[in-house]
């Protein structure tokens, strides 16, 4: 009689199971790589991260360019809407599970957001180093299909709509990308971004750059959406964690809009 049996099916990651339980693994392997016989306490943290989604080692230069990506992006401030959601769900007191996921669901979107990021990505797929297929795209975003999920795009890919011009960090941060990788988007996007602004009519942001920088490591779109959802964590994880600390008085937000008519005072007072 045949056993039958579950497989798992994965190009990623395989399993060989200890001798004496066939549920602990005796080896891991990513991508034919011995993870905690060969990889731990050798390779870093960005060059498993780029062995996980592509499958194969990083070049130098690639290996460079995602760890300044996830320097840029680890913190994108309390300002941020993500970060401003997991802030709320800190100083509101939800598990810390919660404040991620708040963090994730708003940072999901078309404005900031990973989305946003994916859509910039099909537009280097679609445009390459051409300036006329860019100057289209941008005058003219392409519109998805899945309206029920996505709402129409009310700006270009990548721009931010209410800039009046490409802040500091933007800029700092596709300069320090472009060293790691001028032949690429990022150098030529360094090289055609006043003219690209001047065609979407508003500035570049963190969104665009990141979605180049995802460009040249040769990343789909989708894979962007995830990264970038991924790289953004941190940030919201230490601001949900202060706010949690400082307590809903300090909240720097919406301040003067909180009123408690039967506030009982700090814990303890009589």
């Amino acid at each position: 009689m045949n056993e039958s049996r579950e497989v798992i099916h994965s190009r990623i990651w395989e399993e060989t199971p200890e001798a004496d339980n066939p549920f602990a693994a005796a080896a891991c392997y990513c991508s034919g790589y011995d993870v905690y016989g060969d990889l731990l306490g050798k390779a870093s943290w960005v060059e498993y991260l780029y062995l996980l989604f592509k499958r194969e080692r990083p070049e130098p230069f690639q290996a460079a360019l995602l760890e300044t990506l996830a320097v840029a992006l680890a913190n994108p401030g309390p300002r941020e809407a993500s970060v401003h959601a997991a802030m709320s769900g800190g100083v509101g007191g939800s598990t810390h599970a919660s404040c991620l996921m708040a963090a994730l669901a708003v940072g999901a979107g078309q404005y900031g957001g990973a989305h946003e990021v994916a859509l910039a990505v099909a537009c280097w797929q679609a445009c390459g180093q051409d300036s006329t297929k860019w100057r289209d795209a941008l005058r003219h975003p392409a519109q998805e299909e899945r309206a029920d999920i996505w709402p129409a795009m009310e700006h270009p890919p990548g721009f931010d709509p209410h800039g009046a011009s490409c802040a500091t960090p933007v800029r700092q941060t596709l300069d320090a990308l472009a060293r790691c990788h001028a032949a690429g988007a990022l150098g030529w996007l360094q090289t055609h971004r006043e003219s690209l602004e001047a065609s979407a009519g508003c500035p570049l942001a963190m969104s665009g750059v990141a979605a180049a920088a995802m460009h040249d490591l040769g990343l789909d779109a989708d894979q962007a959406e995830m990264l970038y959802l991924l790289l953004r964590l941190p940030g919201a994880a230490v601001h949900a964690l202060e706010q949690r600390e400082y307590g809903w008085r300090r909240f720097p937000f919406f301040a003067n809009g909180l009123r408690l008519t039967n506030d009982p005072g700090p814990v303890g007072e009589i």
